[in-house]
């Protein structure tokens, strides 16, 4: 789980919604609870990082949106913030004995995962996107056929020797 400020996907994107390509501040981020100096999901790119992320070998900087191809030409002057957050509930269900005594454990999960990507030139924010799963559901499955003995010869076996 990555701590952040929202409580749902929804929510983070409701927050990447009022970011204005060409109008919004490193001024206003702040307010809006994205600073790399004070939010634990907010990652500083440098220009580097920046290039790594949206050039290949594969893609020509002509087949770039425009506001990429001008932060990056700006090269210092440029800077990314990536955004992320990641939250997991994990739910046991099934038969309390089997779980109990570790016969079959199932685990339900469910969360979201929130991906966000700002280019800055200078104050501004010239370039916005966001990514992620709204929505995570899935489910994990131990056995263990010997149950609370599972596991006991190798322990055994060791103290003797």
């Amino acid at each position: 789980m990555v701590d952040g400020p929202w409580k749902s996907f929804e929510n983070a994107q409701q927050t990447f919604d009022r970011i204005i390509p060409y109008q919004t501040t490193t001024q206003d981020l702040k307010a809006l609870g994205l600073d790399p100096q004070s939010s634990p999901n907010v990652t500083l790119l440098n220009y580097s990082d920046v290039l790594v992320r949206f050039m290949s070998s594969q893609i020509s900087s002509d087949e770039l949106e425009g506001a990429v191809r001008e932060c990056i030409q700006a090269k210092a002057a440029c800077k990314g913030f990536e955004v992320e957050q990641k939250t997991l509930k994990r739910a046991r269900a099934g038969n309390f004995w089997a779980d109990f005594l570790n016969f079959k454990r199932r685990t339900e999960i469910r969360g979201w995962h929130f991906k966000g990507m700002l280019l800055v030139k200078g104050d501004t924010v010239v370039f916005k996107q966001i990514s992620g799963l709204p929505q995570i559901t899935g489910e994990e499955l131990n056995r263990n056929p010997l149950g609370p003995f599972q596991g006991v010869g190798e322990s055994t076996l060791s103290n003797l020797f």
